[in-house]
């Protein structure tokens, strides 16, 4: 963990909180699938969605492992998970020291796990323009806001971990 004195205060102004466009986008998948009928069934039964449900007991697991761990090191330096709330600290150890953004990926485990074990098409669709929005429109502004509020410490941060894994 890297401690130093913040330049900028405020926060990232991302477009909305992560865990909202994650539901959100659950929830449009879910209505998506009832209204759209697609025209080839999805086997809701069967060794096939047996296979898929131990996948997607896997990716969930794995998704709230990456997600707690995170947290708990933003609990440990004592700096907020919610991007509404100044950043107090940029955490380098730990898990991100492997990700810079160990809890979105936890978040698309987890929603990817979700659209398995229901077998829903809409779901994982939906997880392209899930990640595109995540990315330009949360990822990329809170970048810009932790460079702007830890300079170099996170630049020489950015350079040797990556966004993802």
């Amino acid at each position: 963990m890297t401690e130093q004195q913040p330049t900028h205060d405020g926060t990232a102004g991302v477009i909305a909180r992560p865990p909202l466009l994650f539901l959100a986008a659950l929830l449009l998948g879910f209505a998506a699938d009832h209204l759209l009928r697609l025209p080839f069934p999805v086997a809701r039964t069967g060794w096939m969605h047996w296979v898929s449900a131990i996948n997607a007991g896997a990716l969930i697991f794995m998704g709230i492992a990456v997600f707690a761990a995170s947290v708990r090191n933003f609990s440990r330096a004592a700096t907020p998970v919610q991007g509404t709330r100044p950043t107090r600290a940029l955490v380098t150890t730990g898990i991100h020291g492997w990700s810079r953004n160990p809890i979105y990926l936890g978040m698309f485990l987890v929603y990817l796990g979700i659209g398995l074990v229901v077998r829903s098409p809409s779901i994982l669709l939906l997880a392209v323009p899930l990640a595109i929005t995540i990315h330009y429109g949360v990822v990329v502004r809170e970048e810009a806001y932790l460079e702007r509020r830890f300079g170099d410490a996170y630049r020489e941060y950015k350079a040797h971990v990556g966004r993802w894994l």
